[in-house]
């Protein structure tokens, strides 16, 4: 779900071409003419369940969720009026994540044999200030992911996380121009993927920085270095 623009669509346009039937979910499904579609919007619990019902309906055999939905906004955490973007970026990233995991798990379950794969960013490893609650939502959703790895274990039913660093897609290229050009990072991605066994964690090489700063003893450097964006914000 969150497939309808940027990394997701992408990621499932090029799935579709290797001979995956994919199902793309999201607010504007309008958009999206070459793929099947659901309209979903992940923060309406009753909206996931109608999407659920739907996609099994057309594809009782679905084995594989992704779960892709994500905004990023900026916070200016001096002026308490950003927990209105705060709270809107958690029901999205991590509410929405866990409501469609939970929607469609009973089903993959059953199966005995499928896979999760959750989306998660470098931002969760290692934050970029001007976003607070971004990589606060993404740090869950890492740690949730995690935690259904180890309850599902036995099941059949293997969970993935996908680890962006900075792509060139949906503005980011504005904030970031050594964003990774998008068809680099899906290549790397699907080679990632294709790897037998499939690896826990897909973290493509420039998100190594990110994923691993802390072990790496680089965390303050860049931690400092990614706050001079808080210079753009009012009055800064």
């Amino acid at each position: 779900m969150g497939g309808t623009s940027g990394i997701g669509y992408g990621l499932a346009q090029r799935l579709s071409h290797a001979g995956s039937t994919v199902v793309v979910g999201g607010r504007g499904v309008h958009d999206v003419t070459d793929l099947d579609t659901v309209r979903i919007d992940v923060s309406d619990q009753a909206s996931v369940l109608r999407a659920r019902d739907e996609v099994l309906e057309r594809h009782p055999d679905l084995d594989m969720v992704v779960t892709m939905s994500g905004i990023m906004l900026v916070e200016d955490l001096r002026d308490p009026a950003h927990s209105a973007q705060a709270e809107t970026t958690i029901q999205t990233n991590l509410l929405g994540t866990i409501r469609v995991i939970d929607a469609f798990t009973p089903h993959l379950v059953a199966r005995g044999s499928a896979d999760i794969m959750t989306v998660t960013s470098g931002i969760g490893f290692l934050p970029f200030p001007l976003m607070p609650t971004y990589g606060a939502s993404k740090a869950g959703v890492h740690a949730y992911t995690e935690a259904l790895r180890a309850q599902l274990a036995g099941t059949g039913v293997q969970v993935t996380e996908l680890i962006p660093p900075a792509v060139a897609n949906a503005g980011q290229e504005k904030l970031n121009p050594a964003a990774l050009p998008l068809g680099d990072f899906l290549d790397e991605v699907l080679s990632l993927l294709t790897t037998n066994p499939t690896p826990q964690e897909i973290v493509v090489e420039a998100a190594k920085r990110l994923r691993w700063a802390e072990r790496d003893g680089t965390y303050t450097a860049l931690l400092e270095q990614r706050s001079q964006a808080l210079n753009t914000l009012p009055g800064r």
